[in-house]
């Protein structure tokens, strides 16, 4: 790969910006050309002119935001598309339905821009492809040695063990709404557990385009007007939000588990109010992310967001230049 200076990608206000192609990678203001990397609300957001993103993350921007009409433009993984004499592909991030890394080869060079990924299977989506670089932008969510996620699996093992342990309860498992709470509803149905599960009504509509797109969750119900009887040693998943909510009141006596990368933090599964915390993240952990920058072989590296500063340090310490972008609007907690 080539070594040069990458003075034609540049932070800007409004985000990581192109300057051969005229165009933002996940901007956090409108503007008038933007590239999606997927369709988490702190990357997706409305009010552009024009889009380039996967047909799924263009699916899930119109689901959340159904009145935004930009003009949208489709590109299938690994499919090239030429904007302003610059070539861009998509690669997959791992990440939740539809995520991509940016690839932008211009002037010999080329950056990849992973936007949000995770390196451990996901049902769901389509795994991470390591693609070599000569600038890689990585987020950094986990980048401190204390996050190392264990395999899911383990995790949910524990969820299910509670429902058979305490049949009286209700259990509400806090999920967000967008790629953790299909994952869950997957890894739970491939261990085995094929009684209802009922959701929360703001999980609905993204579940169910899931499922337009092949994933079959077995028989899910809308937690909307079932009795609270029917909750009593089932399974509910509502937003993280819900478990302290007096929207959990109508299941009865609630046992809280909450699915996410933080709750390996024990004082953050505390604030949560979660009772059973599952450390099950859609980001990649600390060896993830230092396995993968190192394995695009980049000269240097960008962080975006997150635990900048001892990501840099370890990569320095690696042989790659580093450089920590503090990119502002980026949600840490959403995951």
């Amino acid at each position: 790969m080539a070594t040069r200076p990458f003075d034609w990608l540049e932070l800007r206000p409004e985000g990581l910006y192109c300057r051969p192609a005229d165009l933002y990678i996940d901007p956090t203001r409108p503007v008038a050309r933007a590239v999606i990397t997927h369709g988490h609300a702190d990357h997706a957001r409305p009010g552009h002119g024009a889009v380039l993103a996967t047909a799924e993350t263009h699916a899930i921007m119109a689901v959340r935001y159904p009145d935004d009409a930009p003009e949208r433009q489709a590109a299938a993984y690994g499919a090239p598309v030429a904007l302003g004499g610059v070539r861009f592909w998509l690669a997959p991030a791992g990440h939740v339905l539809g995520s991509a890394q940016v690839v932008i080869e211009h002037g010999g060079a080329r950056a990849v821009v992973s936007g949000d990924y995770k390196r451990q299977a996901d049902p769901t989506a389509a795994p991470f492809e390591p693609v070599r670089a000569d600038l890689f932008v990585t987020e950094a969510t986990f980048g401190l040695p204390v996050f190392r996620h264990p395999e899911p699996e383990h995790e949910v093992e524990k969820l299910l063990a509670s429902l058979t342990q305490f049949p009286e309860r209700a259990h509400l498992l806090g999920v967000y709404g967008l790629g953790k709470c299909q994952r869950m509803l997957a890894l739970i149905r491939a261990a085995g557990y094929d009684a209802p599960i009922y959701l929360h009504g703001a999980l609905i509509a993204l579940t169910e385009l899931y499922r337009a797109h092949g994933h079959d969750f077995g028989d899910i119900r809308p937690a909307a007007g079932a009795s609270k009887a029917a909750f009593q040693g089932a399974l509910t998943l509502a937003p993280p939000s819900a478990a302290t909510d007096r929207w959990a009141r109508r299941l009865g006596d609630v046992k809280a588990a909450i699915a996410s990368g933080w709750m390996g933090v024990r004082a953050r599964a505390r604030q949560r109010g979660a009772e059973l915390p599952l450390v099950i993240s859609d980001h990649a952990d600390w060896d993830a992310l230092l396995r993968t920058c190192l394995e695009t072989q980049a000269e240097e590296v960008w962080i975006t967001h997150g635990r900048e500063d001892a990501l840099a340090y370890a990569l320095a310490a690696a042989g790659q230049r580093a450089r920590p972008l503090r990119l502002a609007g980026r949600e840490d907690d959403a995951e």
